[in-house]
Formats: C-alpha cells, sequence, structure tokens
C-alpha cells in the first residue's frame, strides 16, 4: 500500500478546504440541517442554487432519529405525501386519518442523502454566533465552531450569501439573535413571540402558512416558525417540515430572481 496517516490526513484537509473555500459565498445559507432546512436545501440546489448548511449538532437529520419518544417511527399526512415519495421514502399506510407511518432512520438518512446529492453543501459541528446586516439586510451568519462557542475565546468565521435560512427548530435561534440586536421582525409584535402548546393539526397548518420572510433577507421555516409566530407544537409528525420546507425553498427562489442584479 501506498499511504500513510499523513496522506490520509492531508486529503481530508485539502478536500475539506476545497468545499469550505466555496461555501463562503453562497446564494443561500441555511441554518439548521433538520427536516425543513434539508428540503429547502434539496429544491433550492436542484434549480441550480449554491446552497450552504450548517449544524450545530454532530449528525444533521434535526429531530427525526428520535421519532416519538425514542421509538423511531414519525408520521406524515397526505399532504405531504409527494414530497416524501420524491426522497424516495418508504411509507406505511395506517388506514387513518390519511397518516402513514415512516421509519425515522431511513427519512433522515434520505434527506441528507439527497440534499448532499442535489449539491448541498453540509457543515456539522459549526453553529450560528451572529448575523451580518448590512443595507437593513440580513446578508450572511457568522459561524463559529459547536465545541469551542462559549468554552473558548476563539474568534468565528463569516459566511456571506444572498438569502439565509433559519431552519434552526425550536430555537430559532437566527430570529433570537435579530431580536438580541434590536432588530424588529415580521410577526404582529415585532418580537420572537414562542411556541404554543400542542395542537398538532392547527400547527402543521401553522408552519406552512406562515413560513416566510420575516426581515429582509432573512426567511424562517420549519418549527423556527412557530417558535417566531406563536404557533402551537406538533410533536413526531414531519409533513409540515418538509411541506415547509418546500414552500421556503419556492419563496427564496422568488426573491432572489427580484433582488439579483
Amino acid at each position: 500500500m501506498d499511504f500513510n496517516e499523513t496522506i490520509i490526513t492531508r486529503e481530508i484537509i485539502k478536500a475539506f478546504d476545497g468545499k469550505l473555500l466555496q461555501s463562503l459565498e453562497s446564494n443561500v445559507l441555511i441554518a439548521g440541517a433538520g427536516p425543513s432546512g434539508l428540503v429547502a436545501g434539496y429544491y433550492l440546489a436542484r434549480e441550480g442554487f449554491q446552497v450552504t448548511v450548517i449544524e450545530k449538532r454532530l449528525s444533521p437529520g434535526g429531530g427525526i432519529w428520535g421519532g416519538g419518544m425514542a421509538m423511531n417511527e414519525v408520521v406524515v399526512q397526505e399532504s405531504a405525501a409527494s414530497i416524501v415519495k420524491e426522497f424516495g421514502i418508504r411509507m406505511k399506510p395506517s388506514g387513518t386519518g390519511g397518516l402513514s407511518c415512516i421509519d425515522s432512520m431511513e427519512m433522515g438518512s434520505a434527506l441528507c442523502l439527497k440534499a448532499l446529492h442535489a449539491g448541498v453543501h453540509i457543515f456539522n459541528l459549526m453553529c450560528v454566533e451572529d448575523v451580518c446586516v448590512s443595507g437593513k439586510r440580513v446578508t450572511g451568519l457568522v459561524v463559529n465552531r459547536t465545541t469551542l462557542l462559549g468554552n473558548f475565546p476563539v474568534d468565528p468565521i463569516m459566511f456571506k450569501a444572498g438569502a439565509v435560512l433559519d431552519a434552526t427548530g425550536h430555537e430559532a435561534a437566527v430570529v433570537q439573535i435579530m431580536r438580541k440586536h434590536g432588530y424588529k421582525i415580521l410577526s404582529s409584535t415585532g418580537e420572537m413571540i414562542g411556541e404554543g402548546a400542542m395542537d398538532a393539526p392547527a400547527g402543521e397548518a401553522f408552519v406552512e402558512e406562515r413560513t416566510g420572510e420575516v426581515y429582509p433577507g432573512l426567511f424562517v421555516s420549519g418549527m423556527a416558525v412557530c417558535a417566531t409566530f406563536g404557533g402551537p407544537r406538533m410533536g413526531p409528525i414531519f409533513g409540515g417540515m418538509l411541506l415547509s420546507g418546500k414552500k421556503a425553498a419556492s419563496l427564496i427562489h422568488a426573491r432572489l430572481k427580484t433582488t439579483s442584479p
């Protein structure tokens, strides 16, 4: 064999550095590799946009893996079935209420693989420390290593983009940072309202309906929608997350077309 430990390490660094350099300026920057973020990234990359996803955890996929209370099955409703099929995910119809069960491992794996194969660059173990705002528009994210932030005084790096999507789930991390800086968001109060109590049917409808732009250049999808606008949570049903991601991709696509030179 004509390789050794140094060659292995060199190849990893070369490949990672190349991917990182390509991603410092993207068309779309997504915070959070959960279901809505991965679906949005897939549809945007498929349309030819350069998409970068920042994920704070080791494993992308968000809350899919645990299913309901560590029972690794999740539920989707009929309105999201076309997206599930497009991702090649098998469904097990329940015969009740138009719902189907999906193995959460299959769903998480499929969302990651399809997004990557569409051309999305995913960087795990990186988290959002701050936002870039220029000319009253969000223009990027300030990013640090998850293992460093809060533990060591290490400066971050910046990723720039034509549009930013907050798909960070319950915490709505980017929206929280915007409010910390005093920026008003497009909610009824200008504030981040926080999630309401569980109401699965209402929550599923709410998250899709309210997906959109909350500040020039900044969009929200998935559970970040509920956290931002006060929508109810919905538990281990994921159709709304998929539909929200697809809608976010459509809205961002339209916005980039109107703002491009």
